[in-house]
């Protein structure tokens, strides 16, 4: 056997210890819509159905929240491209009654702002300083999603540029020149 053969996983691959908490960059997205519907009743399978929906439209949806009341409903909300308003719309009033809904709305005057890096899941206090330095610029909040490597928050749009400063500033990845945009597209 040589010596590289001898070699066991922990010399190739040694045990690092627990991830930095790096936040890599900032990344947001002015081309989203927030839908909401409304008064769906509140039973299991009701979200696989309008998301089923959605689905057979073509129609992407990214971030979600569902609210429920306790009149036995509830509130869907989430979001899609901007792109796709017209499919949610249509797809929505056809399906009214097989869904079973009181109302839908949708908000073309959002964006979604994002801090992406790795660490996350294991270091404490990135969330508390992402929800902060958006608290501190008097921006509110209307949608959450997290991940692994992702903290995003939908905002509204008038906003958006004033969240991703203070986003970079919280992070400390302030730039003395303009560098290359991270995210301002509307992949998923």
């Amino acid at each position: 056997m040589t010596e590289e053969e001898a070699k066991s996983m922990g010399d190739l691959f040694p045990d690092l210890g627990p991830e930095a908490p790096v936040i890599s960059g900032i990344a947001h997205d002015r081309s989203e819509a927030l839908a909401t519907v409304r008064g769906v009743p509140n039973e299991p399978g009701m979200a696989a159905k309008v998301f089923t929906e959605l689905a057979s439209a073509g129609v992407n949806v990214d971030m979600i929240v569902q609210a429920g009341a306790s009149v036995g409903t509830a509130d869907i909300s989430f979001t899609v491209p901007e792109a796709a308003v017209k499919q949610v719309q249509d797809t929505l009033l056809d399906k009214q009654d097989e869904l079973g809904y009181h109302s839908f709305d949708i908000n073309t005057n959002v964006g979604k702002v994002a801090v992406v890096g790795v660490g996350m899941k294991t270091h404490s206090g990135l969330a508390a300083k992402f929800f902060r330095a958006l608290s501190e610029k008097g921006i509110n909040v209307l949608m959450i999603s997290t991940s692994e490597i992702r903290i995003a928050a939908l905002v509204p749009l008038e906003q958006l540029n004033e969240a991703v400063k203070a986003l970079h500033t919280a992070y400390g990845l302030d730039a003395k020149q303009i560098e290359a945009v991270v995210y301002g597209g509307t992949g998923r």
